[in-house]
């Protein structure tokens, strides 16, 4: 706790564990290690903690509940409601760092983890962490938590160069006031994109299409006051085929069939779709605007040509405005690309307390997106890594 006279001087130790990232991932685990008397130190790029939802849509709200996605040590205030708006993770996140006294430096981008040289007497010589401004930092281990959503991802269409509309991705739409009046193609029926596109339509677009390529799968939010996450939590260890058919049986007595309108119901299993990195659609107003036709399901854009985008059935269309709902890339190739602890989509081999074998010491956590809610899996890999790391800090290995 906070002020705890009996608590360990961290201060002493002369190589803290250093987590990049001030998102909810990384302020998990610097609180979790503080609270096992392990030093360590949130390095953080942009000027505050919690800058990727500070960068998020105005009506954002949390898809899990206030209850289950509390980080370790400080519930979220039962004023901010069941569904968290964003402007209220953000104050959540600050409250975070400052109860718990974290140790943040801001302003300094991590570009680079190498092994560090064997220290003698010490075992495993720990990391060196290259960083902005020529800084090179000792860190005894690393945890990586820059964030599921880091770097936009846009498809390289072909026209795209020389596309003579407005084109954006999601990350820099904010609200519907600029798009009033206006006909405006959102591409990608991920939760991003269906919630811009419902946002869009009750905030005054003339006209709105939704470029769909694969049918997602689409859930209720909550059934009956029972959240979807609730439950995510309870079949995620049940076999995908299992989870597939229960969740099929569940759509059709919950979700309408919405083929007639342009969004057929998906040809693979929920879980199975879950398992290859797309969660399923939480309906927050798509279903309705869907059947009363002010969001239109149209084909998947192929190409840009001149001031028409042209889609996958052949069709042209002339929108004002192209607002790209198609997802981020975690972006780790140069930070940790050169240590083979990446898979060929450049997703870490392994999250939580798992340290890689090649990489004794380091840690990810942040960069999956589980159906059972992603800050709830954050917070319980941040108290896995932080015991983790103060087992091999007694042993002399950290």
């Amino acid at each position: 706790m906070p002020g705890d006279p009996t608590a360990p001087d961290m201060t002493t130790q002369p190589r803290p564990v250093y987590v990049i990232g001030a998102g909810p991932g990384g302020l998990a685990v610097a609180a979790a290690l503080r609270a096992r008397g392990v030093r360590a130190v949130v390095v953080e790029k942009s000027d505050g903690v919690g800058a990727s939802w500070r960068r998020h849509y105005d009506r954002l709200h949390l898809h899990t509940t206030r209850r289950l996605s509390a980080l370790p040590g400080l519930a979220m205030p039962r004023r901010f409601g069941r569904w968290v708006s964003r402007d209220d993770v953000v104050r959540y996140l600050e409250k975070y760092a400052e109860f718990h006294e974290l140790e943040l430096v801001t302003g300094v981008e991590v570009t680079r983890i190498e092994p560090a040289p064997e220290a003698e007497g010490e075992g495993e010589g720990g990391w060196i962490l290259h960083a902005s401004g020529g800084r090179e930092l000792s860190a005894a281990a690393v945890v990586v938590a820059t964030g599921f959503n880091h770097t936009p991802a846009l498809p390289d269409w072909p026209g795209r160069d020389t596309y003579e509309g407005r084109l954006l991705h999601a990350r820099k739409y904010r609200n519907p006031q600029p798009y009033a009046g206006q006909d405006v193609l959102v591409v990608g029926v991920g939760n991003t994109g269906a919630e811009i596109a419902v946002d869009l339509v009750e905030g005054g677009a003339a006209r709105v299409r939704l470029a769909v390529r694969t049918a997602p799968h689409i859930m209720r939010r909550s059934t009956a006051g029972w959240p979807a996450q609730r439950s995510g939590i309870l079949v995620r260890r049940l076999p995908a085929r299992l989870v597939d058919r229960l969740g099929a049986l569940v759509a059709k007595a919950s979700v309408p069939d919405l083929s007639a309108y342009g969004l057929p119901r998906p040809t693979t299993g929920l879980y199975s779709r879950v398992k290859q990195g797309s969660i399923p659609v939480q309906d927050v107003g798509l279903i309705d605007a869907v059947r009363s036709g002010t969001v239109e399901p149209v084909a998947a854009v192929e190409a840009f040509e001149g001031a028409e985008v042209v889609l996958a059935d052949g069709s042209r269309i002339t929108p004002d405005a192209v607002i790209a709902a198609t997802g981020y890339r975690r972006a780790l190739e140069g930070l940790v690309g050169h240590l083979g602890v990446l898979d060929e989509r450049g997703r870490p081999r392994t999250h939580g307390a798992r340290s890689p074998e090649q990489a004794r010491g380091l840690y990810f956590t942040g960069f999956s997106n589980p159906i059972s809610g992603m800050f709830r899996e954050m917070a319980m890999d941040a108290e896995k890594i932080a015991k983790a790391v103060a087992r091999r800090s007694r042993a002399g290995a950290a």
